[in-house]
């Protein structure tokens, strides 16, 4: 039996999986789950790091108590975009900040007097989010160059974990490439972009393949831990690189949602698809497992639920999810829609009150109950779904034949049965643990366990049995398509 630990770092929690491995399927079972909790200090809004990084070793500490002392291999995968800066002598010198923080705010307009939105896309086909790591790069030049005059190398997330680990430093592909700084065609860094925004590409260690060995644990840890010989793997670091490799399908095209905080709709290609029509819908063209690019959209997701219950709960206690489904299941049907993507629902806040005057300054009704609210917010992600995958089919020139939703959105029933519907495709959900179960599976391939991705999601259906949603109402979805692509403006992109 094969040990393999993944460490998976969403936006608002953490875990660590355990894989065991029989050479026929993998289980999985969760080992240790904490809170990821960002926090403002003096206006900044920064990531626990140090608080995360004891969380893994609490984490090894329980696998050595409970008996898996055998443990071959880790690798940590986390979201997207965001870093920590290193000095020459390897020392964090400050905590990484958060992709939400202000920080970016105007570094868009800033970027694009130096660099063109067509040069930027038609060299890294990323779509384009205030987010995204060169924005980040850009404010600190401008308000906080001493930070990058004394760092000496930039680490993302998941890098930085590993090198948490191992002391090893390595840039991974797929979370490299998430930066808009990555050529996709060539998949190295952009120097001439890099220098027109003066920012030091020696910071940037040259990007290696998903599945690249990463050392050993260190010394230190292994005295901490009790644990020997723990391989350390850079496997697809970008949480969504590794739910895609954990995709279920047997098909050479097929379209998948990676589901959670954000959701992730896309396709894999050989190649990045980049072209004046994926440039005008703003999609994106990110690394995945296999040097594969993940042609897909970002939308902004099930954040919009999590904000609003977090604002419930301030106000009257705790609340579960599942009453919030049957309350929307007993509210009117096509209320209300915003767009998941409209700039007001970013920042994290009063998402019903944002809700209601979203749909106030549209025309609409105004939804109220909590129900209401939580109903308006799942119709409105299945149309956007509708939206974007239709626009993927146009993209790629194929029809899909179902969705495949992996991660935790696939545990919400309506939901999957409002996208379904909105689509007018057979959903197919699961695995749930898709991005541990992809993290493992790329260090089963990186192990020599598994040949390679074709094997892996063959383990993958061996290993998960898929939830199936049919469409139902279909008709009735088609006509309230319309009046969502016209409340939120969409209509005169489609």
């Amino acid at each position: 039996m094969l040990k393999s630990l993944a460490f998976d770092f969403g936006a608002s929690s953490g875990k660590a999986i355990l894989s065991e491995f029989d050479g026929e399927k993998i289980s999985l079972r969760e080992i240790h789950r904490f809170s990821n909790d960002p926090v403002m200090f003096n206006g900044t809004l920064y990531w626990d790091i140090l608080r995360l990084m004891n969380e893994m070793k609490h984490t090894l500490i329980r696998c050595y108590q409970e008996g898996h002392q055998d443990l071959a291999s880790a690798s940590s995968d986390t979201w997207g975009v965001d870093f920590g800066l290193l000095d020459k002598n390897g020392q964090l010198i400050a905590n990484p900040v958060h992709y939400r923080d202000k920080r970016t705010d105007g570094m868009q307009e800033e970027a694009a007097k130096y660099v063109s939105d067509e040069e930027f896309y038609n060299s890294t086909g990323i779509q384009f989010m205030k987010l995204n790591t060169v924005y980040q790069l850009l404010a600190l030049s401008k308000i906080q160059k001493e930070l990058l005059d004394l760092a000496d190398t930039l680490l993302f997330m998941p890098d930085l974990f590993n090198y948490y680990l191992s002391g090893e430093m390595l840039c991974e592909y797929s979370i490299a490439s998430t930066s808009q700084l990555l050529n996709a065609r060539t998949k190295e860094w952009d120097k001439a972009i890099l220098k027109k925004l003066n920012i030091r590409d020696d910071l940037l260690k040259d990007p290696v393949p998903s599945g690249t060995p990463a050392g050993k644990l260190t010394k230190d840890m292994c005295q901490a831990t009790g644990l020997r010989d723990v391989k350390i793997i850079a496997t697809a670091g970008h949480d969504t690189a590794s739910a895609v490799l954990a995709v279920p399908s047997s098909k050479k095209d097929f379209a998948y949602i990676s589901s959670g905080t954000w959701s992730l709709l896309g396709t894999e290609c050989p190649e990045p698809v980049i072209n004046e029509h994926t440039f005008r819908l703003n999609y994106t063209n990110e690394g995945g497992f296999g040097g594969r690019i993940r042609l897909l959209k970002n939308i902004m997701g099930l954040w919009i639920l999590q904000e609003s219950k977090r604002q419930w709960e301030l106000e009257t206690g705790p609340i579960q999810y599942d009453r919030l489904d049957k309350w929307a299941e007993e509210a009117e049907a096509f209320l209300a829609f915003i767009d998941p993507d409209d700039g007001v629902f970013y920042e994290p806040g009063d998402m019903p009150s944002r809700i209601r005057e979203y749909c106030k300054n549209t025309g609409q009704k105004i939804p109220e109950t909590r129900g209401q609210i939580t109903r308006c917010i799942l119709e409105s992600l299945a149309m956007k779904y509708r939206y974007a995958i239709t626009a993927l089919e146009k993209i790629r020139g194929v029809t899909f034949e179902e969705l495949h939703v992996v991660g935790g959105g696939s545990k919400n029933d309506l939901l999957l049965r409002f996208t379904a519907s909105a689509i007018g495709k057979p959903v197919i959900a699961g695995p749930v643990e898709a991005t541990s179960a992809g993290n493992i599976a790329g260090q089963l391939i990186c192990l020599g366990e598994l040949k390679d991705i074709p094997q892996a999601r063959e383990l993958i259906r061996r290993s998960f049995e898929p939830k199936i949603m049919e469409p139902i109402d279909t008709q009735a979805w088609d006509d309230a398509y319309d009046t969502f692509l016209k409340v939120t403006g969409l209509d005169k992109e489609a």
